[in-house]
């Protein structure tokens, strides 16, 4: 199975923004921007051709593509 080079920043992020349900928390507790989450996940998004949060008002909810995540 070929299996793309997904990278780590790009996956704490993802992991993160999924639990917190936000950009702006997940940069909070990475010590980044919330630019910066932003970027990485658009980053990820493109790499594995899926979407993998919808942006609602609300906050951040994981598509039916994306992995779930086990809360902390």
């Amino acid at each position: 199975m070929d299996r793309p080079n997904i990278p780590l920043n790009a996956l704490r992020a993802f992991e993160v923004a999924a639990r917190q349900g936000s950009f702006t928390r997940a940069a909070i507790e990475l010590r980044v921007t919330q630019a910066a989450v932003s970027h990485q996940l658009i980053a990820l998004e493109e790499l594995l051709g899926t979407t993998l949060f919808l942006r609602t008002p609300k906050g951040l909810v994981l598509t039916d593509e994306a992995p779930p995540c086990i809360p902390s």
